[in-house]
């Protein structure tokens, strides 16, 4: 029997970083910094302090921060302090009450 285990890491992008391009990673990522570009993982979460300019495409997306562009997500959740603007796809959404969404939502089955 065959038994595995994740080994991808999490990589955190500090409050003080600015990242202009694409950011590919197996594992997940926290953003406190900004990101011009688009980010691919497991999972994101965006902190508070967060913001992303771009497309992001992971399993699962966490976001307290700020977004402008795409998200592609299977399980998305927009927390009190998002604020966001964008094309979204999900599989499923929860948004927290607070939470600023403008743009379009496109539920996608699984």
């Amino acid at each position: 029997m065959s038994t595995s285990s994740s080994t991808n890491g999490k990589s955190v992008l500090a409050s003080d970083l600015k990242v202009t391009g694409d950011i590919v990673s197996k594992g997940s990522i926290e953003v406190m910094g900004e990101v011009d570009g688009s980010i691919t993982s497991e999972s994101l979460i965006v902190s508070h302090e967060g913001a992303i300019k771009g497309t992001i495409a992971a399993k699962t997306v966490d976001l307290r921060g700020r977004l402008h562009g795409k998200i592609d997500s299977g399980a998305l959740t927009l927390r009190s302090a998002a604020q966001v603007t964008a094309e979204i796809t999900y599989e499923t959404l929860t948004i927290e009450s607070g939470a600023q969404v403008e743009g379009s939502l496109k539920l996608v089955k699984g």
